[in-house]
């Protein structure tokens, strides 16, 4: 018998009131978010949710090394390769099934507590974004790098580096850039720091307390404890910070090409700059049209909106070439190679942007129904 890949428990507190626990439990994969997972994680935050017994929910993770190192692609690559251009039904469930849940935490009625301990990327930025409560730690290495996959910073992405500081968003989607606790907190994708050897008395004062079901008072004896948890933690500089004048400048104007020529010519002292850049020059080109297209679509977009419009989008990376070479070249293969196409981004027509955003078939409800 193989162990459940998310587990469940719940917190008894003062009150009476119960704390719903989810884990995410595949510490082998990283935690990467499978389908299995989501099937799971879905209706029982739906069940915590409607329940008036339960005061809020804590997802965490299994292992030391990660909450989740992003979506478990390997079933999906498989798929891609045999569908082509062609309708591609486990990709439909994969994406309108992720895009629910993530949209679900977004608008979840209670207190949610994310621990995003360890490395936090692609699908897991996009569980860990929505949630009220977002605690990294000093070890949190966070980052959307779904320009070395041929894929774009989906599960929401477009949205929330839509609101980051300044273009910090663009250039986190152009060059996959991690970031560290400091740096996640300042660009918005997490509220505070607690070294993850509190996490117990975390745990501890969630049952200690004493929830009334309401939700701003709730939320906010959650802000106080997770506060209190975090007092002295030690500060990290941040990269984002340092470089947020630079980033502006880089990232400047309406122009993707003008972007990127400022990035290719970028020569800086600090690693982490320069192989931002680096990073870009390698990247797939469909990427970084495709993310700089959806950069400039959704500023006025509701999170529902652009759930929408990135389950169409990501279908048609799906119909494309780049996202099954990225996988193979990373994950499957990992010869680290990709032969992307287009090759390059002067030869990217906007025909080939349009492609990757029309419908194919229809909306599901689920997403169709979306507030």
């Amino acid at each position: 018998m193989t162990d459940p890949v998310v587990l469940f428990e719940e917190i008894k507190t003062a009150g009476g009131k119960r704390f719903g626990v989810a884990t995410l439990n595949a510490p082998a994969s990283l935690n990467a978010l499978s389908v299995a997972m989501v099937r799971l994680l879905t209706p029982k935050l739906r069940e915590w949710a409607e329940d008036p017994s339960v005061a809020g929910v804590v997802l965490q993770a299994a292992g030391e090394k990660a909450f989740c190192a992003g979506g478990d692609l390997r079933q999906l690559y498989q798929t891609l390769l045999a569908c082509g251009p062609a309708r591609n039904t486990y990709a439909e469930d994969f994406f309108r099934e992720e895009y629910e849940l993530d949209y679900l935490i977004h608008t979840f009625p209670k207190p949610l507590l994310c621990w995003g301990h360890g490395i936090v990327m692609g699908g897991g930025v996009g569980v860990m974004a929505g949630a009220s409560h977002r605690v990294v730690t000093l070890q949190s290495r966070v980052a959307m790098p779904e320009i070395n996959i041929g894929l774009y910073p989906d599960v929401g992405g477009s949205w929330f580096l839509r609101r980051m500081p300044g273009r910090v968003g663009v250039f986190l989607a152009l060059t996959a850039a991690p970031l560290n606790a400091a740096d996640a907190i300042f660009c918005g994708l997490a509220d505070l720091v607690v070294p993850q050897e509190r996490k117990p008395q975390v745990l501890k004062a969630i049952a200690a307390a004493a929830w009334s079901g309401e939700l701003a008072a709730d939320r906010a004896t959650l802000s106080r404890l997770l506060a209190e948890a975090g007092q002295g933690a030690e500060r990290q500089p941040s990269k984002v910070r340092e470089h947020f004048d630079t980033i502006n400048e880089l990232m400047a104007g309406d122009d993707l090409l003008d972007i990127a020529k400022r990035l290719r010519a970028l020569r800086s002292e600090d690693p982490w700059l320069q192989t931002a850049a680096q990073t870009f020059a390698k990247g797939a080109p469909s990427t970084a049209a495709m993310s700089f297209a959806l950069w400039q679509r959704v500023k006025h977009m509701s999170l529902a909106e652009v759930f929408r419009l990135e389950y169409w989008t990501s279908l048609g990376f799906c119909a494309h070439k780049d996202f099954a070479e990225g996988i193979r070249a990373l994950l499957i293969e990992k010869d680290r190679n990709p032969k992307w196409n287009p090759a390059t981004l002067e030869e990217i027509t906007p025909e080939f942007v349009e492609d990757h955003l029309r419908p194919r078939g229809e909306m599901p409800q689920a997403l169709a129904r979306l507030a």
